[in-house]
């Protein structure tokens, strides 16, 4: 085995090569071609470019190569933007459909004129900032004579991105580039070198396989001997191994249950598939509730729901009617004028709020005072965006007692807010299918503004009769992954959701 402290003639400790960076940096010395892109590297060592690059960062550390870096801004016409071109942007389409049909145009004329509705959206929009067309319909020249064959603004920049033109209007091509014309890519070129101690390295005879493990088979057959093996620094750096350590925005969410429990709630949980019986029915939610289409909800295929026991789905068939409960004389209200519809109610739906998990414990008739609440999953068709989640963690909870009022819920809220550190909080008045008085809570995120994250209300009597509960029951659905961007400092809610193992192992999503 070599010896890393050997010196050699010069006195210098002998640099150690691998025959890939060998070979790369021979390429490197070749004086005609200096300096080289990595594809040339790769094409002289005939290496593969994977094999260049590791090697060229090895030779780099080692002070062997030397690389100069440019970066790059390339703009290029996407094939809409070719097609544009060739066949004009929309905006002078609709400016020469103008004119041929004497400076009006209806929007028929527009279409049969071969311009679709987003190429009309965009034409009608730039050219009105242009002060050429007018408002209103049909559509006219606001000025027939100034509207004359001058390019417009877009068609210069468009025709400067064709002829790989650099002075450009950036406005202009940020505006190109929104309308999948333009495609701007930057680019980074490194071209590499040898160093001069790179140039003065001895390289004959150097090219010889170097091991770089030595294992406990090799040990034992004996076929560590004769190997030249790389020289071990055991000053090198290594990689820090941190421990394992909780998700974030979990850690934050169990924080939260424990402020909670502290306040002397008890946690519970309940299914995420659920009917649409225990997601809605029971809360008094209307059938035909526009939040209950699939446009709100997931409906999974393939699953039979249950319904619940026939007593318990009579009474709330009857609140929904506006019949008297069985056993009493008169309704609690109009319901919802129409019949109810047990089909509906047996449907399965991937739960999309955590109320369901309060009707289900109320279900069971807990003797007063009581005070529970559940963290945990809900689903919605939703637009995702900093705000918006298909997923997301909703914290439900419910406190029943004589003698509760709103303002005791305001005080929760207030309680909770504090607790997390949100010193701010603005409450409004606010309308639920299940709660009356309702309420939403807003706090303040330093970058997205106020932001509702804190609605509840008192239960109304055709929730809570129905399940047998003869006491008020404050109730909210607090938005707890909202309140963790805050607390966590996050601008978007799907930075709490990241699978980077780097960034969560560096302290948060």
């Amino acid at each position: 085995m070599s010896d890393p402290s050997e010196e050699n003639a010069d006195g210098a400790t002998p640099i150690s090569l691998s025959p890939q960076e060998h070979t790369v940096l021979t390429a490197l010395r070749n004086p005609t071609e200096l300096p080289m892109e990595e594809e040339q590297v790769a094409n002289l060592s005939g290496l593969p470019p994977d094999t260049v690059r590791g090697s060229l960062q090895r030779l780099r550390s080692k002070h062997l190569a030397v690389v100069e870096e440019e970066h790059l801004t390339v703009r290029t016409l996407t094939t809409r933007g070719l097609a544009a071109a060739r066949d004009g942007l929309p905006e002078r389409r609709f400016l020469q459909a103008l004119r041929r049909h004497g400076g009006r145009l209806t929007v028929e004329q527009a279409t049969a004129e071969g311009l679709s509705a987003d190429e009309r959206s965009a034409a009608i929009g730039i050219l009105r900032r242009r002060q050429l067309l007018a408002d209103g319909f049909p559509f006219q020249l606001r000025d027939a004579e100034g509207a004359d064959d001058r390019l417009l603004p877009e068609e210069v920049v468009l025709k400067q991105v064709a002829n790989d033109e650099e002075d450009l209007d950036e406005a202009i091509l940020s505006a190109l580039e929104r309308r999948g014309l333009v495609q701007v890519e930057r680019r980074s070129i490194k071209r590499w070198g040898p160093s001069e101690e790179g140039r003065r390295l001895a390289l004959e005879g150097s090219n010889q396989p170097l091991w770089g493990a030595l294992t406990p088979a090799d040990l034992t057959s004996g076929a560590w001997k004769g190997r030249t093996y790389r020289p071990y620094d055991v000053r090198a750096a290594v990689p820090y191994a941190r421990g394992a350590r909780e998700n974030p925005y979990v850690a934050w969410l169990n924080d939260f249950a424990d402020i909670l429990v502290g306040l002397g709630f008890e946690e519970t949980l309940g299914p995420l598939l659920e009917t649409e019986f225990w997601n809605n029915d029971v809360l008094f939610m209307p059938q035909d509730h526009p939040a209950r289409s699939i446009h709100d909800a997931f409906w999974p295929e393939g699953v039979e729901g249950h319904l619940p026991p026939e007593d318990l789905l009579g009474r709330v068939a009857a609140a929904h009617e506006g019949r008297a409960l069985p056993g009493e004389k008169l309704p609690m209200g109009p319901g919802w004028g129409g019949l109810y519809d047990v089909s509906i109610a047996s449907r399965p739906v991937l739960r999309s709020q955590t109320t369901a998990v309060s009707a289900r414990y109320l279900a069971r008739r807990p003797s007063p005072p009581f005070r529970t609440f559940s963290i945990d999953r809900n689903f919605r068709v939703e637009s995702v965006d900093a705000r918006h989640h298909l997923e997301f963690q909703q914290c439900e909870g419910i406190v029943g007692e004589d003698g509760v009022t709103l303002r005791h819920l305001i005080g929760i809220f207030r309680e909770l807010t504090e607790a997390i550190g949100i010193p701010e909080l603005k409450i409004r008045p606010s309308y639920f299918p299940f709660t009356e008085p309702s309420i939403e809570g807003y706090v303040r995120h330093p970058r997205l503004g106020w932001i509702e994250v804190l609605p509840g209300g008192l239960f109304r009597p055709e929730v809570l009769r129905p399940l047998g509960i003869e006491v008020p029951v404050a109730a909210w659905g607090i938005g707890v992954t909202r309140l963790a961007m805050i607390a966590l400092g996050k601008n978007d809610i799907r930075e709490l959701f990241c699978d980077d193992l780097d960034a969560l192992t560096r302290g948060g999503p």
